[in-house]
């Protein structure tokens, strides 16, 4: 008996969309169809995605920013097939395997200082819930503090420190003891933390929802550094986030080191995985970390079945040997900059694009309203069904016109983000700027195509709120 999923692919190849529909989330199928995103893709490279046509589609969400180094990265794509031939022991659990042992020398020697003691899990929330019981192990306090409009996964834990409702809303009490402070409001942060009885204050230094981060809107540039003081102050850990902002995506090896910040807990995964096998990590100092496995009776107090996995680990390892071979955290940088220099300029032709910012291949793009009267209207009456139609618009034309994916930046704001791979080029960053000049003088035209489908959307939007869909 044998199992071919060559042929397995091939034979049902098409099928996607009935099958999750019949078998797993036909609400997301639902909105794919809606928004025009309902595609068969055969394969990814680099870049690109391909359907069965063979035509190309520009990736400028990379799988919410996993996608760093490309997509099929053909070193990862070896590493995995060396590692599977090695025939290792794996996931023995009562043994020390040699890769993961590799993968922590490695993510120590990246993230400096002294933080050299790692814990690895499946996901960036499993390693935020990691995160959470490090400091209170570590404090011996409870609470713990997070920004409003963050977002640190939706495992219960990490649940709580969304601050959130969308995600928040029909799941019960969360985790007791966790507040939020606004980005940049010192005072309360200072309030908050005099307490002394907060574990730990955990932050992304650039923000997924709405891309935000200290020196924009009005944010001062230091409130990261006079945090970090305030949690050392108080005695509280400063805990960094770089789930989706760090290993390159912010134009940094990690997003903190834009503000020289010295983190006591450092999380991370998305681009560490290479793409393939799921993969985060937690990253402290010693005393933090002992302060979990305190005694020989607690060495596995906390800890993930396959969190330690051969393949998960070597991915792991070849991911960082090619973002340093190949210089991509710096040509994420340079890219990142070059892509936004074009959209700058962009934004004196369109008034609709009211900021474009961003560190690294992490941007926004936030519109306002126009100022003809007609487009006011018509802004408004979406504006009113729900906040965030327009830039959905945007998003659907990127793809429906150009093939471009895109995402819109959060909820309720007029925001879409872009999180294209590192390895984007000259070619990429034209079709993206060229395709957006387009799609925003199309709409110019409250009654161009645009703004028919955004109406469409509308209508769709107005019923499901009311309970008629």
């Amino acid at each position: 008996m044998s199992f071919d999923i060559k042929s397995l692919v091939a034979e049902r190849f098409g099928e996607n969309y009935e099958l999750h529909t019949q078998y797993l989330n036909r609400t997301l199928v639902s909105v794919l169809r809606t928004i025009g995103f309902d595609k068969c893709y055969a394969r990814a490279e680099g870049c690109y995605l391909y359907d069965k046509a063979g035509n190309d589609y520009l990736d400028f969400l990379s799988g919410y920013g996993v996608y760093g180094i490309g997509r099929n990265h053909p070193v990862l794509k070896q590493t995995i097939k060396d590692t599977l031939d090695l025939d290792l022991s794996n996931m023995v659990q009562m043994d020390c395997a040699l890769l993961s042992g590799l993968l922590g020398e490695g993510i120590a020697k990246i993230t400096g200082a002294d933080r050299d003691s790692c814990f690895f899990g499946n996901s960036g929330t499993e390693v935020n819930e990691a995160a959470i019981k490090f400091a209170r192990a570590s404090t011996g306090r409870n609470k713990m503090l997070s920004l409003k409009g963050s977002y640190h996964g939706l495992s219960y834990g990490s649940l709580s420190l969304t601050q959130n409702t969308n995600f928040q809303d029909g799941f019960g009490e969360l985790l007791p003891g966790v507040d939020y402070v606004a980005l940049g409001d010192i005072a309360a942060l200072e309030t908050a933390l005099a307490k002394k009885d907060v574990a730990g204050f955990i932050v992304e230094p650039v923000q997924g929802k709405g891309v935000h981060f200290p020196g924009v809107g009005g944010i001062a540039p230091n409130y990261y550094q006079q945090a970090q003081a305030l949690c050392r102050k108080y005695g509280t850990l400063f805990i960094c986030d770089e789930v989706q902002c760090g290993l390159g995506r912010a134009g940094k090896m990690f997003a903190y080191e834009h503000w020289d910040l010295d983190p006591d807990i450092v999380t991370m995964a998305k681009t560490l995985s290479g793409g393939f096998v799921p993969v985060g990590a937690i990253v402290t100092r010693r005393p933090v970390y002992q302060g979990v496995f305190s005694n020989m009776k607690r060495c596995v107090v906390h800890s993930s079945t396959f969190g330690r996995n051969n393949l998960a680990m070597a991915c792991g390892l070849a991911t960082l040997r090619v973002l340093e071979e190949e210089k991509l955290v710096e040509r994420s940088a340079q890219r990142g900059e070059q892509l936004m220099a074009r959209l700058r300029e962009l934004a004196k032709k369109h008034e609709m694009i009211k900021e474009v910012r961003g560190k690294g291949c992490m941007i926004a793009i936030e519109f306002q309203k126009p100022s003809s009267l007609l487009l006011r209207m018509a802004w408004k009456i979406f504006d009113n069904v729900d906040k965030g139609l327009f830039p959905e618009m945007i998003v659907h034309g990127l793809m429906a016109e150009h093939r471009i994916l895109t995402q819109v930046a959060g909820h309720n704001m007029d925001v879409i983000k872009i999180l294209p791979p590192y390895t984007i080029g000259d070619r990429e960053i034209d079709r993206f700027v060229d395709a957006l000049d387009k799609v925003l003088d199309e709409c110019g035209s409250p009654v161009g195509p645009m703004w028919t489908f955004g109406a469409n959307l509308a209508r769709h939007a107005f019923a499901v709120k009311n309970g008629k869909k």
